[in-house]
């Protein structure tokens, strides 16, 4: 699987007649198609990350549209197409996706029915489907039944249907039909909830969980203070390869294809960070390329998301930290972005690994009273001076 950089772009068929262009988003590097049928213009989103897949897609449908006797089906029910996005583009993505698409593939088909067509669907099934889904609470293997979900995780489910009704309409059947005109749900608003949880992590919470983190793994430590230290998202923490750490340029190298948004940098490592790196490499000297974070049945593979989930868990408990829901390994991230403030925004999108400073001020900076008593203090000291 190639993932395009930004930038990238493809472009095939004649111009003024079958023209379709494969491109990344400059921002989210998700891919999307572009081209005119009917005389409309459509842009279409892939719902993955795959170049070459892209430019596959873009060829049917350059193809597809050099037919002019092609029709609309617009028959095609939910089931048909979730069945064959999820035979066709689902395996495309990473694995964590692929089996969210699987679960709300089921979701909503248990709420809107698999013999809906897909071109009746209105605004009032988005809304009931997200009516529905807030009472039918998370039913995922492991979770207490029926615990409430919050609107970030529906929106996640109606984002995969948005996924498919968009793919659909470059679709074609084997009768050269699209297997829909349009996106009847297009531009439909998202569930926004009022208040979201994102608490930070203290100093003093931290200091207690680096001081049991020996009891729950011989990598937890490491893995706490470099979610301290560089403000990364534990997933591409824990995929870290020796090779990445970059010891005598102090820089850590954090891959595209490992990264939620496809961010590739390398970026300056802290003292701190640097040196529980080099222990940790003194420790366990490996031969070969190899996981920072190697799973403990196979230390061919890096250690799972469940398992530093686990980690994390198992040290709030011996640190006698009381639960709190939004408390996890993100926390840190936003602990990074408020201790850091002072930072220019520009400076801190590269060193925590954002693209959006707006996202940075909208989710992970908090106003902290010592931050706020210290601008109070500078800005009497400039009024007195100016007098």
């Amino acid at each position: 699987m190639t993932s395009p950089k930004q930038g990238w772009s493809f472009s095939t068929g004649e111009r003024g007649r079958n023209r379709v262009r494969a491109f990344a988003h400059p921002v989210t590097g998700r891919l999307f198609l572009e081209f005119t049928d009917h005389g409309r213009r459509k842009r279409v989103a892939l719902g993955h990350r795959d170049g070459e897949a892209a430019k596959a897609r873009a060829e049917e449908v350059a193809a597809a549209l050099r037919r002019p006797d092609l029709q609309v089906a617009g028959n095609a029910t939910l089931a048909t197409l979730f069945d064959i996005y999820r035979r066709e583009v689902t395996p495309l993505k990473g694995a964590s996706k692929q089996q969210h698409d699987h679960r709300a593939a089921a979701l909503l088909l248990a709420c809107l029915g698999g013999h809906r067509k897909a071109a009746t669907l209105s605004r009032r099934d988005w809304d009931r489907y997200i009516e529905w889904r807030r009472h039918e609470g998370d039913g995922r293997a492991g979770r207490a039944r029926k615990r409430p979900v919050r609107d970030r995780m529906i929106t996640y489910d109606l984002k995969f249907l948005q996924a498919v009704l968009n793919w659909a309409t470059t679709a074609r059947d084997e009768r050269g039909s699209l297997l829909l005109a349009q996106n009847p749900l297009k531009r439909l608003p998202w569930p926004k909830e009022q208040s979201p949880r994102r608490p930070i992590l203290t100093d003093a919470q931290y200091r207690k969980l680096l001081a049991v983190s020996v009891q729950v793994s011989p990598l937890f430590g490491l893995a706490l203070t470099l979610a301290h230290e560089t403000g990364h998202r534990i997933g591409a923490i824990r995929l870290l390869r020796w090779s990445d750490v970059l010891f005598d340029r102090t820089k850590v190298r954090w891959r595209g294809e490992q990264d939620k948004i496809g961010l590739e940098q390398e970026v300056e490592l802290s003292r701190k960070a640097l040196r529980v790196l080099k222990q940790a490499r003194r420790e366990r000297p490996a031969i070969g390329d190899v996981w920072v974070f190697p799973s403990p049945e196979d230390p061919t593979q890096p250690c799972s998301r469940h398992l530093v989930r686990d980690w994390w868990e198992r040290g709030e408990a011996l640190a006698g930290l009381a639960h709190e829901a939004g408390l996890g390994w993100h926390s840190l991230r936003r602990k990074f972005a408020t201790d850091l403030k002072h930072v220019p925004l520009v400076d801190l999108c590269y060193l925590g690994g954002w693209k959006d400073p707006q996202t940075i001020l909208r989710c992970y900076q908090r106003p902290d009273e010592r931050t706020m008593r210290q601008a109070l203090a500078n800005r009497g000291r400039r009024v007195a001076g100016g007098r």
